[in-house]
């Protein structure tokens, strides 16, 4: 666990480690089902992360191999969804992770084993990348328990997959295998579950070794291009842009490059 941040959940886990945060769903016994507590640690890791100038990119996964996330635990919804209130605060709640994890600066990479469906699919579409093993299987099962998904999170699921495979898989509500999510978009790489965790973390060191001042605007620009026209931030980035050429990092990684060296950038 990170030094000072304290958790009411053990549920949930998080590490530091050569500049990667890692964040994972602790419930194996329940494919790694989130309760409300889950919800509210993972918000409470995700904003130590992002506030963690050391914490350059995010892995998020789920513990025990048989699944990412499996959803909302159907097991607590009499307590915690049973009324118009409290189905307010839950989704409140969820959507303050999901929106935490689409906008986060840093890039994260969703390493997913076994079953990604429901809120484990809202969680996955909302980082950079997904990374996936070859027995992971993929959906949205609300059209068989009759949850209503909203505009916020169809719009993510869209943006990702387009609109056609978007309907799809809420129209048939069915699981679609790794090699279906790859083709369609929804993972970037798909292997066998073996060599997944490795192919991960030497993923995350890569791009940690890269200029994060760079990454980060790349991320920014790359969201906002995303934005319809008029709610693009077009002067963020590029001041952003301009503060790359100003920073030192530049001119490390210029002198790196004529002396044949790996640079090392210090995200200033």
């Amino acid at each position: 666990m990170p030094d000072g941040l304290m958790l009411k959940t053990d549920k949930m886990l998080a590490s530091k480690q050569g500049g990667i945060g890692t964040m994972t769903f602790n419930n194996p016994e329940r494919r790694n089902a989130v309760s409300m507590e889950m919800w509210e640690a993972a918000e409470a890791i995700l904003t130590d992360f992002r506030d963690d100038p050391d914490v350059r990119v995010v892995i998020i996964t789920g513990a025990g191999g048989k699944a990412f996330v499996s959803g909302a635990d159907i097991s607590k919804f009499e307590s915690e969804r049973s009324g118009p209130d409290a189905v307010a605060a839950y989704n409140a709640q969820t959507e303050r992770v999901y929106g935490l994890l689409h906008g986060f600066p840093k890039p994260t990479i969703a390493e997913i084993h076994g079953a990604c469906v429901g809120g484990g699919m809202a969680l996955a579409i909302c980082c950079d990348l997904r990374l996936s093993a070859d027995d992971s299987r993929f959906g949205i099962p609300a059209a068989k328990l009759g949850l209503g998904y909203g505009y916020v999170g169809m719009k993510r699921l869209s943006d990702v997959i387009g609109p056609s495979f978007a309907k799809e898989m809420l129209f048939t509500a069915r699981l679609f295998s790794a090699e279906e999510a790859r083709l369609m978009g929804l993972v970037n790489r798909v292997m066998p579950d073996a060599e997944l965790g490795p192919y991960v973390a030497d993923y995350a060191a890569t791009i940690t070794g890269n200029a994060p001042l760079t990454v980060a605007t790349a991320k920014f620009v790359l969201n906002e291009a995303m934005k319809d026209e008029s709610q693009r931030d077009r002067a963020k980035g590029d001041a952003m842009v301009a503060a790359c050429f100003s920073s030192e990092d530049y001119i490390e990684g210029r002198k790196a490059f004529l002396e044949k060296r790996k640079p090392d950038f210090k995200g200033r």
